[in-house]
């Protein structure tokens, strides 16, 4: 098993209507490839399979993740997607959309 995490969410990346793809952002619980410590966040390269009854997700760069408790499914732009990849949430990169001149697109 390469990394164990929880907290995560399924994050579909738009670019407008136009579905770009699928990544796994989520919590480390435990990391075998030593890339991430306990606690760190992780967002993935596009995910290519999953596998709902053993909780697994592998990604196009070949790594494997276990999922654990029920994760979330989120959308967010293709213009946000650098701070989906700097640790931002995709709540927290919502928010900030919301509010007028925060994100400057």
């Amino acid at each position: 098993m390469n990394t164990i995490v929880s907290d995560w969410q399924i994050v579909s990346v738009m670019d407008k209507d136009e579905h770009i793809g699928e990544v796994l952002w989520a919590t480390c619980v435990e990391d075998t490839t030593f890339r991430f410590f306990k606690g760190d966040y992780i967002c993935t390269s596009r995910i290519i399979e999953r596998f709902p009854n053993s909780q697994l997700i592998r990604t196009h760069s070949g790594s494997i993740y276990q999922t654990l408790g029920e994760g979330k499914h989120s959308v967010i732009q293709l213009r946000d997607f650098e701070l989906l990849r700097n640790g931002f949430s995709p709540q927290v990169i919502q928010q900030l959309n919301d509010h007028t001149g925060l994100i400057i697109h």
